[in-house]
């Protein structure tokens, strides 16, 4: 018997300022088209079973337009594939924190998809022998025990594992249940399908995070670097037989094409030398940065240099890309006369952290809120004088 498994879809994020003909923001549509690949990809694949772990949508009030668009994508998924079973859990996206909104994914049992929220549910198969236990994202962990009458067992799980999230992994602007490994039993399952970590990971032989379908995490940079770390092949789903233990990971390539370009340092040069340095790393993109997300991190960029640079330059490369990020650090300041050196922590670093950790109210982009504060940082520091060190350097 095959699965798919897949989660952390995120209709209706939304991401940057640019926004399509339609007046639908880019990323947004970008991730719609995520999801048509995706469905498109697990009709060819043709399982028995399809497991979706949560995080349907990126706000538990989506728009319309996102509601309209899963649903025909849904019902594309049960027309094509009549004799699969789906079932799907919310995440903690999806999941209302109040009692009087109701949990949107609701909607999708008119398509006869089986639903799970607000509190654990075994679904039992009886033609395939296989029994789910599905855990949508509910603050406290149930006690995790298969079904010993079923010859085979699934647990579909919303959470963080406990250890298993780098620190890019955990800065989400709401956090999900915690799980540790002991609670989770792994041994005692044939499959465990989880959600909420946006990028391809084995947790156990048997137990794998599936990743996102698009970059829509509040530090995309941080989970590209991941990926390519450990050389996972971008987003994807999973495909898993139950019989076999044959396990295949089937990446599906997002519409948008992300680009971490090789960092530089500025420390000696002069405005005009980073200038080049710059304008050679862009231009050194294969096929240019038309259309694609950028970032470039500069480091080691005092104040009066950056405020030298050629900004006419910037702002060309920042129209031909969706988003074209230009991360300048300036140096490390070392203080000496304490029991060790140490970093202190420069401003942007600051305001970086501390709107990644901040509160938000549903539907801000927490990462267009950062990349908003860094950008009236640059500008305070264009009219600013030069600082104390920058002087004296």
């Amino acid at each position: 018997m095959r699965l798919v498994h897949l989660a952390d879809i995120h209709l209706g994020f939304r991401q940057y300022q640019r926004q399509t003909p339609t007046g639908i923001n880019q990323r947004e549509a970008d991730v719609a088209v995520s999801l048509r690949r995706t469905i498109d990809k697990v009709i060819e694949l043709k399982p028995e079973l399809v497991l979706i772990a949560g995080d349907v949508f990126h706000a538990v009030r989506p728009s319309n337009p996102a509601i309209l668009y899963a649903f025909q994508e849904f019902l594309r998924l049960t027309q094509m594939l009549p004799d699969a079973d789906i079932v799907m859990i919310a995440g903690n996206h999806d999941t209302p924190r109040t009692a009087e909104n109701v949990c949107i994914l609701r909607l999708f049992t008119q398509l006869g998809i089986t639903v799970v929220e607000k509190e654990a549910k075994r679904i039992t198969f009886h033609e395939r022998d296989l029994s789910i236990l599905a855990v949508p994202d509910m603050g406290i962990a149930p006690s995790f025990e298969p079904d010993p009458a079923a010859k085979y067992n699934i647990l579909l799980l919303h959470g963080e594992i406990e250890g298993v999230l780098p620190r890019s992994g955990r800065e989400l602007d709401r956090r999900p249940m915690g799980i540790t490994r002991q609670e989770l039993h792994a041994e005692l399952w044939d499959y465990i399908a989880l959600g909420h970590y946006h990028v391809y990971r084995e947790v156990e032989p048997n137990a794998f995070y599936s990743g996102s379908i698009d970059f829509t995490s509040t530090n995309s940079w941080g989970e590209k670097a991941e990926e390519d770390a450990a050389k996972t092949g971008g987003k994807g789903i999973i495909e898993r037989d139950l019989v076999t233990g044959t396990h295949t990971f089937h990446p599906i390539r997002p519409l948008r094409e992300w680009i971490d370009l090789p960092s530089l340092s500025g420390a000696g040069l002069s405005p005009a030398s980073l200038d080049e340095a710059i304008r050679a790393t862009v231009e050194n993109v294969e096929g240019g940065i038309d259309n694609k997300i950028v970032r470039l991190v500069v480091r080691d960029v005092p104040r009066h240099i950056l405020r030298e640079l050629d900004h006419k330059a910037i702002r060309d490369y920042k129209r031909k890309a969706l988003e074209f990020y230009l991360d300048t650090r300036r140096p490390e300041i070392v203080r000496q006369g304490q029991a060790a050196p140490g970093r202190r922590a420069s401003l942007a670093d600051t305001v970086r952290d501390k709107l990644r950790s901040r509160v938000l109210t549903e539907n801000i982009d927490r990462e267009a809120l950062v990349e908003l504060g860094l950008h009236y940082l640059r500008e305070a520091d264009l009219v600013a004088g030069p600082a104390e060190e920058d002087a004296i350097a």
